[in-house]
């Protein structure tokens, strides 16, 4: 049997290949790669369907959940612009749209927002506004979308901004940041959804073995990262969502300096042209 791991081809008998309870160092290619989130949720339901019923707050028992944009996953993505989200539609008829998002491209409320609605506008010819069913964007960042307000489980609905009424409960965005898992609230941790962020942030095969320690579903989930890492076709997938988020980084940190010495530049232009106008004024009153 061939073995691949990393980039060493091992050849034994399939009694002495390692598997995830015995797995160890750090892990290739995580849940933070878009890829390999959108292939594990894809061909997992009980995994999909619990890390929703996890994070809306609802009891898994009846649920049942089918994504409606599946892809082929044996393909390369080499494209930066291939969206990975995976959307959702529950047996209840509402709509969910599930993305992991590593970069910072300065977007992401617009983006979520364009998503969102999107999936709500699903009304047919003939049919009422009134039947229109719920819409649950879940982004999972690994950055903080206002840094001078931290939130790791933040959710955003229509509201009254004087009364703070509800307008509708059938629009929200959910934002859950990986990086302040710090911030977890007392009900997340009851939802295990900082368990969950906890799993996806997760480095090594040690590490992932405590948290889904006790946890059938999550050890599902674990054990089919495992298996994606030993793939070779899955690895060179990962490898270029990797590739292509390492040089979106690459330009939006360049383009965000630009942005930074142009107003800089805009600035001190500014100025001068203010001093150069007081000059100006005060020859002119000298002169009269």
């Amino acid at each position: 049997m061939i073995y691949t791991k990393g980039k060493v081809t091992y050849y034994m008998e399939k009694s002495n290949v390692p598997d995830f309870e015995t797995a160890t160092g750090t892990i290739d290619y995580g849940f933070t790669n878009d890829y390999v989130f959108r292939k594990i949720l894809q061909e997992n339901n009980d995994v999909l369907k619990a890390l929703i019923c996890s994070i809306l707050h609802m009891e898994p028992d009846g649920i049942k959940v089918t994504v409606t944009n599946p892809i082929s996953l044996g393909e390369t993505f080499f494209s930066k612009d291939f969206i990975l989200d995976v959307r959702v539609v529950l047996n209840d008829g509402r709509l969910i749209d599930l993305e992991m998002q590593m970069t910072d491209e300065y977007n992401w409320p617009d983006r979520s927002i364009s998503y969102a609605s999107r999936n709500f506008d699903q009304l047919k010819r003939g049919e009422y506004y009134i039947d229109a069913k719920p819409v649950h964007s879940i982004g999972f960042l690994n950055f903080t979308l206002f840094e001078d307000d931290p939130e790791f489980n933040a959710l955003y609905q229509l509201l009254n901004i004087k009364t703070k009424r509800l307008y509708s409960e059938k629009f929200s965005i959910h934002v859950i940041d990986l990086s302040r898992i710090d911030l977890a609230t007392e009900e997340d941790r009851h939802y295990e959804i900082d368990r969950w962020a906890k799993l996806f942030k997760t480095k090594t095969w040690e590490d992932l073995r405590m948290i889904t320690k006790n946890n059938e579903t999550m050890q599902k989930a674990a054990d089919s990262l495992y298996q994606l890492n030993s793939d070779a076709v899955a690895r060179q997938c990962a490898q270029s969502r990797a590739d292509a988020a390492y040089w979106e980084t690459i330009k939006n940190n360049k383009l965000r300096y630009l942005e930074e010495a142009n107003s800089q530049l805009t600035q001190t232009i500014d100025q001068q042209a203010s001093r150069i106008a007081e000059l100006e004024a005060a020859l002119a009153k000298q002169n009269k």
